[in-house]
């Protein structure tokens, strides 16, 4: 046995704190240790080929490196001993920056834990046994799971490189958030102008199927292999007969209904398209509020039915399942808006001249319920109050975050104001803007010098001046100024924050995600793997992730796109070499391991009455083995005696 350890000084991120040269020194004396060396940055080309030197040389069979997190850097070393033909898995890692240095300020006791970690890495390595990866075909196709901007250009990206892509959308069409904005900051393009063409190219393209009004109900498998459920909702309407002419929606005798597209400042009928340009252009029937098919009886017939020329009309229409085995899964289901009834002091709900950022847009949207005239209880506002990070920055309800556009939407919706209401006095009640993209900084001057009022201060509470006026009173404390404000306002527009999807939770159980504390979908790496989940062949793009305007969303969707391109190009992926394995002679068959999988990658073997390990479904967590009553479960590379080898380091 011959071993070599390394030292890594991180810059000062290590050496700052302990001292290498004593931990180098005290590591030559190991035993099988036969040299120790320091260096500046051992993850560094240089730092590498010492390694590779002494593994020439000297015929170093086992490799320790004390340095940093081994989640970062450890496949780093482990391809060092592969590319000088040992074996990867002969690698063993000490962390001496996050569980030493970064946690301690006295040098000698950092040292001195750090000689032990290195002294419990080096008894570990001598146990080390090697381990294989196997290698398992491709399902030369993807899932994306969202029909939003970020869903849409991911899906383009891959089938463009020609690839089968499913791409589901809950809802009856693809567009998501952003087909309900008027226009988009700081540039001003009309958002359907810019959304509608790639809307169209997604419904068009050959290599992608459509799966609107549908939900991914399951998903089994591993990466390069996973079987996916779809239920598709019915319509009621045939897609193949339907023209979009609309006839069936005008002589439908439920038409008041809230309008979800208008965030329910308009009406629609029970048989609707959510706007018009929708892709489909299918219309859809609302199980909930048809008569026909919440009562079984419309009139003497259903004014839809005697309306539709083409016969699209379908009552007997089932919910259906499809079954779809894809490589590669991309998530991007978006988010959802804060409710501003969380925040009763504003009087959303109460007042209804107090509306959120998103009612406004479609206030002021061509395509909107006014027509793009802004208008509330039929009048003009000439004074308007918008109030920042309602629901974001926000302890009180639990959103420490920033929601990262809502700066700037405030700020393109008082310049929409000035365009048309010019003598609109128009305040903006901020605790700080946050101007970070291109171009945004100069936009959010433009607006000032277009006499937009930025008053600092957190609003406290939005009150009416008397019960028979329909003017507001914003009351705030201007913490520029010191002293308190009162604003009267006919119209307040809140700035809502971004919020984790209402269905993230079932995403996550279904696909094994993790989330991060703000409750958004949680990446493998925040700088170095950002569109990455731990569950391999997931990924992400778009605000499940996290807040983030629209050229970012486009920016993680490409992105998150490449990384499934690069899974489904090769056509070959490999496993986890780290996985439980299984004593036949000591498993009882008690399948308590079973149950706490969650990967699904125990089952039971009826005919020898013993559990049963899939490797490619494994992810080597060791839930199974620290529940297993009975010891029959190890884990390869965690071996009792390698950890028991250790500890007894650590101790002696």
């Amino acid at each position: 046995m011959k071993i070599g350890v390394y030292i890594c000084h991180c810059g000062i991120n290590i050496a700052g704190t302990v001292d290498v040269e004593r931990v180098t020194e005290f590591a030559s004396k190991l035993p099988n240790v036969v040299v120790a060396r320091h260096y500046m940055y051992m993850c560094s080309d240089p730092g590498q080929d010492l390694i590779k030197k002494d593994i020439e040389e000297l015929g170093l069979d086992r490799v320790v490196v004390a340095a940093c997190s081994p989640r970062m850097h450890e496949p780093t070393f482990r391809g060092v001993l592969q590319e000088k033909g040992l074996n990867p898995y002969f690698f063993e890692m000490a962390n001496i920056r996050e569980h030493c240095s970064w946690v301690h300020e006295d040098k000698e006791e950092a040292t001195k834990k750090a000689m032990d970690l290195v002294k419990s890495a080096v008894a570990r390595a001598a146990l080390l046994e090697p381990l294989e990866e196997k290698e398992v075909d491709v399902k030369p196709a993807a899932l994306v799971i969202g029909g939003g901007v970020a869903g849409m250009y991911a899906a383009l990206d891959i089938a463009d490189a020609g690839f089968k892509v499913y791409l589901v959308e809950k809802s009856p069409t693809i567009g998501g958030k952003m087909a309900m904005l008027d226009k988009t900051f700081p540039t001003l393009d009309c958002s359907a102008c810019i959304l509608t063409p790639r809307m169209v190219d997604v419904a068009r393209h050959p290599n992608i199927e459509l799966l609107t009004y549908s939900e991914v109900v399951s998903v089994e498998g591993a990466v390069g292999n996973f079987k996916v459920r779809v239920r598709k909702k019915p319509r009621y309407v045939d897609e193949a007969k339907c023209t979009g002419c609309g006839a069936c929606a005008e002589a439908c005798r439920v038409r008041k209904i809230p309008n979800e597209y208008d965030a329910g400042m308009g009406y629609r009928s029970a048989i609707y398209r959510p706007f018009p340009y929708a892709v489909p252009a299918t219309f859809t029937i609302d199980p909930e509020r048809c008569l026909m098919l919440t009562r079984g009886k419309c009139g003497k017939a259903p004014a839809c039915v005697e309306a539709c020329g083409p016969g699209a009309i379908d009552f007997e229409q089932k919910e259906e399942e499809v079954e779809l085995e894809v490589g590669a899964i991309i998530v991007a289901t978006g988010f959802d808006l804060f409710d501003p009834r969380l925040k009763p002091e504003y009087g959303y709900g109460k007042y209804p001249n107090v509306i959120t950022g998103l009612e406004f847009e479609r206030l002021s949207s061509a395509s909107g319920p006014t027509l793009g005239e802004i208008k509330i209880n039929g009048k003009v506002p000439k004074r308007i109050v918008f109030i920042q990070c309602v629901g974001s920055r926000d302890k009180q309800v639990g959103n420490e975050y920033c929601s990262r556009v809502c700066c700037m939407y405030t700020a393109k919706h008082a310049h929409l104001i000035k365009e048309k209401i010019p003598d609109a006095e128009i305040t903006i009640c901020y605790m700080d803007v946050r101007a970070f993209g291109k171009g945004y900084e100069e936009f959010y001057e433009r607006v000032q010098r277009e006499g937009v009022i930025y008053r600092r201060g957190n609003a406290a509470e939005v009150y009416k001046k008397s019960p028979e006026e329909d003017t507001l009173i914003v009351r705030l404390e201007d913490t520029l100024l010191g002293e308190p404000v009162e604003i009267e306002a006919d119209l307040v527009v809140l700035a809502t924050a971004i919020v984790p999807s209402k269905d993230a939770d079932e995403i996550a159980k279904m696909l094994k995600l993790s989330k991060s504390p703000d409750g958004f979908f949680l990446e493998a790496h925040m700088k170095l793997r950002p569109v990455d989940t731990a569950v391999d062949g997931v990924f992400l793009a778009g605000c499940c992730q996290g807040p983030k305007d629209i050229p970012d969303t486009v920016a993680q969707a490409k992105a998150a796109a490449s990384a499934a391109l690069s899974l489904l190009a090769t056509g070959k992926v490999k496993t986890e070499a780290i996985t439980s394995t299984i004593n036949e002679e000591l498993c009882s068959g008690c399948r308590t391991c079973e149950a706490v999988c969650a990967y699904g990658a125990l089952k039971f073997d009826e005919e020898k009455g013993v559990m049963t390990v899939n490797d490619v479904l494994c992810k080597g967590c060791g839930a199974c083995g620290a529940t297993c009553p009975s010891g029959a479960i190890s884990m390869k590379h965690f071996k009792d005696e390698q950890i028991f080898a250790q500890i007894e380091a650590l101790t002696s």
